[in-house]
């Protein structure tokens, strides 16, 4: 899972939790997701190379709502 902000000058940051110090960013949305796909990637890549397990996954998403007042 990735999370997506959208900057307030343009552009997006985006970050995988799971992850922890994977992060990236893009102009564009779309640019924004080849990012982080190939720093996903980067990321798994160095850890089998290290030796290190890759995570797993121990983030979820659920969409809360509220009344606003």
């Amino acid at each position: 899972m990735a999370v997506f902000e959208r900057e307030e000058d343009g552009g997006f940051s985006v970050y995988v939790p799971d992850l922890p110090g994977c992060a990236s960013q893009g102009d564009t949305h779309e640019a924004a997701v080849a990012n982080i796909r190939e720093a996903i990637e980067s990321y798994l890549e160095a850890l089998v190379k290290l030796g290190q397990e890759i995570p797993e996954p121990r983030t979820s998403i659920e969409a809360v709502q509220v009344e606003a007042a």
